[in-house]
């Protein structure tokens, strides 16, 4: 089977595509001839200048529709759908952030499960060949059995941004089985790349340096039991994601659920080097982040580690963008976009 293949007689819909995932995600499709709807509600929860700035870039394309709207108003999906009638829904809006959902929950149940419970609705009612949603790898809490695989107990969630994703899938399940709707949720692995998202912490750790502020690390200051984190480049995300929307599930049970990650962990400190190398080789000169150490905070996972066996079984793709590929390419777009000296 040839997993690279899109059909580009179907229409896509893509909500949150001024988003880092949607963006790519859209122009991607738009780059191999398929008519794309992007829907976003352009929220503040990050600079909105960068959304636009994405935005920019997709609107040249003649395949391009985007429709400002939220999905958690549910006449606003609902006439959307009837209207374009997609054949393909890729959700990938929802409230980012772990420890922005200890603050403010409202905005997630509004979001990730109101919007999502839309999003179902409006399946059901104007049919699709396949759902594929954003899930997350914080479904897995402090589960200490790596790397996560998707058959992993996944009933602990330690953030309310987690309880939301873990909600999703048992959403996406339940309508599946009910209404037969074709459904794919991604766990995704800490995503990172150009134009990504500024709650970020390596994006934070760019602003801090060039802002003349030291950066915070929360990881006790232990370096011997360091934060492990999975880090997934944009790049390999859209590709796992272009392959899987072609190929929905089939048989009795027409949901499933993967991981998509590096399956290669990092030590966070090992990761934060590599961007300080990455910067230095940006701007020409020696860059070195000033640290200070605390301690891990609420919601925060030790490790995040995935078992990506299940993705490469289904559509032949195992990532392998290394961070120092991945760290550079976003140096030096940081460095151009906010034109550092």
């Amino acid at each position: 089977m040839n997993y690279n293949t899109l059909d580009k007689s179907k229409t896509y819909l893509i909500t949150g595509a001024a988003g880092f995932i949607g963006f790519f995600l859209s122009r991607n499709l738009l780059e191999q001839g398929c008519k794309v709807i992007g829907v976003d509600n352009i929220n503040d929860y990050y600079e909105i200048n960068l959304k636009y700035t994405r935005l920019g870039l997709l609107e040249p394309y003649e395949n391009f529709t985007f429709i400002k709207g939220d999905i958690s108003d549910k006449e606003k999906v609902m006439e959307l759908f009837e209207k374009h009638m997609p054949n393909i829904v890729i959700n990938l809006a929802a409230q980012a952030g772990v420890r922005y959902s200890i603050e403010n929950p409202d905005v997630y149940i509004q979001s990730n499960i109101i919007g999502f419970y839309n999003i179902l609705e409006a399946c059901r009612y104007y049919p699709v060949n396949h759902l594929v949603y954003a899930s997350s790898s914080s479904v897995y809490g402090a589960n200490k059995k790596v790397p996560f695989e998707e058959t992993d107990f996944v009933d602990n969630p330690v953030s309310l941004y987690a309880s939301t994703k873990k909600s999703n899938e048992l959403m996406a399940h339940t309508y599946s089985h009910l209404y037969k709707i074709p459904a794919t949720g991604l766990r995704f692995f800490t995503v990172y790349g150009p134009m990504g998202r500024p709650d970020m912490a390596y994006f934070g750790f760019a602003d801090k340096y060039f802002a003349g502020e030291p950066i915070r690390i929360f990881n006790n200051g232990d370096f011997e039991n360091d934060l492990y984190r999975d880090f997934t480049y944009i790049d390999d995300i859209v590709e796992g994601i272009a392959r899987l929307l072609s190929n929905p599930p089939e048989g009795e049970v027409q949901h499933k659920v993967f991981n998509i990650g590096n399956n290669n962990p990092e030590k966070l400190m090992v990761f934060i080097e590599t961007l300080e190398k990455c910067l230095s080789n940006s701007l020409g000169r020696e860059v070195q982040f000033e640290k200070i150490f605390e301690p891990i905070k609420p919601g925060d996972v030790p490790a995040t580690f995935a078992s990506t066996k299940q993705l490469q079984q289904s559509v032949g793709f195992k990532p392998e963008t290394t961070i120092e590929e991945g760290l550079q390419q976003f140096a030096d777009w940081y460095v151009k976009y906010y034109d550092v000296k």
